[in-house]
């Protein structure tokens, strides 16, 4: 039986090669994208035009998600997010600080919320998320999304921990840097071959949402290549 994987942030440098995985390994794969991306998506997967920060957005993309019964939705990998370095926190506006929880936290709250009864009612599922190495070892300058993706690790947990009984796993990812195009030329005199790959992250990811990691939940999983 084919099963299917609601994958968010699929248009990026993580998410294009976590679709990719996911579909080389046989999974029918849907991803919410933003209006007039749905040509950065790789192909096989089916995009879904949705605003992820919004509760209607996250509903429509779980719609999609589970709108084939004989490809019942088992995997949630929450993707989605973004980066702002600012000044220590004392120059940090709230405005900014709060911003770095829209574009991490929220669209992983509201996609995993309208998730879960699907995933409950198909007899269990993995949830997937993305935090960062930054939630464990903070580095100046970024407290918004240090403290975000912190954030993410704890919900997670609590996703583990509420849904335990209901065969519904939760697990967490912690990349370093990302050996994207984007990273690579906003650092051009990085270490790149030190980086992690995102076909490794994926890899990893592909591995969670399946069975052969069932014994395993709350788990926070570095991935940090040789960074």
């Amino acid at each position: 039986m084919t099963n299917t994987a609601l994958v968010t942030g699929g248009t990026g440098g993580l998410g294009a090669a976590t679709v990719v995985a996911f579909l080389a390994a046989g999974w029918r794969v849907v991803a919410p994208v933003r209006p007039g991306s749905e040509d950065r998506l790789p192909a096989g997967a089916l995009p879904v035009p949705a605003d992820l920060t919004t509760a209607a957005g996250a509903s429509a993309a779980v719609a999609a998600a589970t709108g084939d019964p004989a490809a019942p939705l088992t995997a949630v990998v929450n993707l989605v997010g973004g980066y702002a370095a600012s000044g220590l926190i004392a120059d940090t506006p709230v405005e900014d600080f709060e911003a770095m929880f829209t574009a991490n936290l929220r669209p992983t709250y509201l996609v995993t919320a309208a998730a879960l009864p699907h995933l409950v009612a198909a007899g269990g599922g993995s949830v997937v998320c993305v935090s960062s190495r930054a939630a464990v070892a903070p580095f100046p300058g970024a407290a918004g999304y240090v403290t975000s993706k912190a954030a993410v690790l704890a919900f997670a947990q609590t996703v583990a921990v509420e849904y335990r009984k209901q065969n519904v796993r939760c697990n967490t990812v912690l990349p370093s840097v990302i050996d994207t195009p984007a990273n690579r030329a906003s650092m051009p005199d990085a270490a790149h071959d030190r980086w992690v790959r995102p076909e490794q992250i994926a890899d990893t990811i592909v591995f969670l949402a399946s069975d052969v990691s069932s014994p395993t939940s709350g788990a926070q999983i570095p991935v940090y290549g040789q960074a």
